[in-house]
């Protein structure tokens, strides 16, 4: 199965307030976002596509720490805030490949990773769906209406701070056509 997520933003204190995220501290909220992705990523060959901003501000050693706890195969799409990947201690090994945007087909219908929200996108006449990050839970309903149906915002404060799988957002999508 093909899973989504983005703006962990692990070791981040501030984001809690910033996205009113149900959490007390740092520490409670990185243990329930590696056990949330744990209980929806079951299998070792799972792939999980993070939409950047993995680890804010953080070091190697700290983005090495969640890593290795988490399951499946992982696969980074660069965000604003992937700092700890310039660090020497910082083992890239955890991550399948590293980009600045993706794009692949499935059932017949083309995908789009990329971190930012953007207006236009490759096959948007055609269908394709982007997935991306970065604006959190700020004016989603701005986002919906500016993107159109086609776009989702896979970031964990949008999606119960858990990946998302690529069926979900299939029938996210195909529920926004029937509403169009």
């Amino acid at each position: 199965m093909k899973y989504f997520i983005s703006d962990t933003h692990f070791f981040h204190e501030p984001i809690i307030e910033f996205c009113h995220r149900p959490f007390k501290n740092v520490e409670e909220m990185n243990q329930k976002l590696i056990q949330n992705w744990n209980d929806t990523v079951k299998s070792p060959n799972d792939e999980v596509y993070i939409l950047g901003d993995f680890v804010y501000q953080g070091d190697g050693e700290q983005a090495n720490t969640v890593l290795k706890q988490l399951r499946g195969k992982k696969y980074l799409i660069k965000g604003n805030h992937e700092d700890y990947l310039n660090d020497k201690n910082f083992d890239q090994s955890f991550f399948e490949w590293i980009k600045d945007y993706y794009s692949f087909e499935y059932k017949r219908r083309k995908f789009i990773l990329f971190h930012y929200p953007i207006l236009e996108w490759d096959d948007y006449y055609r269908d394709s769906i982007l997935l991306y990050g970065h604006v959190h839970n700020i004016d989603v309903d701005y986002f919906t209406r500016m993107l159109g149906g086609n776009a989702v915002n896979v970031g964990v404060d949008m999606n119960g701070y858990r990946p998302i799988s690529i069926d979900e957002i299939i029938n996210i999508v195909n529920s926004r056509e029937m509403s169009w």
